[in-house]
């Protein structure tokens, strides 16, 4: 417990800093593919086995140097209660780059009375560096005599949240980009000081006799501080268990709260929401895991009609300890029939 009072001790005087951040790795559905770590820092050595995942993401195959990112993480359980995990990634959108890497620390309580029963309360926390660069010398009037090619500087930034496991129940709390803003250097004017975003999700999954076929209902809810603006995930994944594995699909669907105008043709002016349909699929065979995730946004007004692909390549290692009695495919890697 004196862990847990150091870390929050921290945790509390970093919210009231003032250095400078800014918004990092963006939220999509990583989280329906076995890569929760992405999004919560809680769950680093959450699993009876240790993880490595890969991502790649790209928008828009028919539109030229439209936004790709790529991610790299780690996370393993070093000590009885202690999680520890890493984070490299690279978002590339047109002339704008961001580069970054996270460290993490957890501390995960198991409150049963045995270890094959699940009851875990999780905390993480993670810092780390980003990069944010932009390339001028394509821009109309760059003048290379009066100013640099490329404009870049460095940011730091938190994020701190927690994550609670009963049976077959969980839920997450995150709150990402903890640190206020204070940009000299560019995007000084249209970049808000205050970057910080909540997410809040939470599902149980259904089991079937001898857990064949389980089932995921799952919700996942943003909100973010300084524009108030809120979006919600509404999910569903399914569960086939195999003898060296498992194969797993599902569908998301995202809408936000908050409409934006725009002028029609002939029609006056409109309000959309954003909306995305996100099937995936993907498959685990022994300590290896595929995925694979489409992403269409249905509005009036798009950039363009081809949607977001996305890869996720995963590796399990180093098992840390038995498997709990529930399936809780969150922290549990090596299914077993009863």
């Amino acid at each position: 417990m004196k862990q847990l009072f150091i870390i929050f001790s921290f945790i509390s005087l970093t919210f009231s800093g003032n250095l400078k951040a800014q918004e990092v790795i963006p939220t999509y559905s990583d989280y329906l593919t076995d890569n929760l770590y992405l999004l919560h820092p809680s769950m680093a050595g959450a699993s009876n086995m240790n993880k490595i995942r890969l991502t790649a993401r790209q928008q828009w195959f028919d539109v030229e140097n439209a936004p790709s990112l790529q991610t790299l993480s780690i996370h393993a359980r070093v000590r009885e209660k202690v999680g520890v995990g890493a984070i490299a990634f690279n978002d590339q959108n047109g002339n704008f780059s961001r580069r970054g890497i996270y460290g993490t620390f957890a501390y995960h309580l198991l409150f049963s009375r045995s270890e094959l029963d699940l009851n875990q309360l999780s905390f993480g926390i993670s810092g780390g560096m980003i990069q944010h660069s932009l390339d001028q010398s394509g821009f109309s009037g760059y003048d290379p005599m009066i100013g640099d090619r490329f404009a870049s500087d460095i940011y730091a930034n938190m994020d701190v949240g927690a994550s609670y496991y009963y049976f077959n129940f969980f839920a997450h709390l995150t709150a990402k980009n903890i640190l206020s803003v204070e940009r000299e250097y560019f995007f000084s004017d249209a970049v808000p000081s205050n970057q910080r975003k909540y997410l809040f999700s939470t599902g149980y999954v259904i089991e079937t006799y001898r857990r064949t076929w389980s089932y995921e209902p799952s919700v996942l809810f943003q909100w973010r501080e300084a524009s108030g603006e809120k979006t919600i995930d509404l999910n569903l994944k399914v569960y086939r268990d195999l003898e060296y594995g498992g194969l797993f699909a599902g569908a998301s669907y995202r809408r936000s709260f908050e409409g934006a105008e725009y002028t029609a043709e002939g029609r006056g002016v409109k309000n959309q929401h954003l909306q995305y349909l996100t099937p995936f699929a993907g498959f685990e065979h022994r300590n290896f895991l595929f995925a694979y995730t489409y992403s269409q946004q249905f509005n009036s007004v798009v950039m363009s009609n081809t949607g977001f692909h996305q890869i996720t390549l995963g590796l399990n290692f180093g098992e840390n300890r038995g498997r709990y009695e529930c399936f809780c495919p969150g922290v549990n890697q090596k299914r077993k029939r009863r």
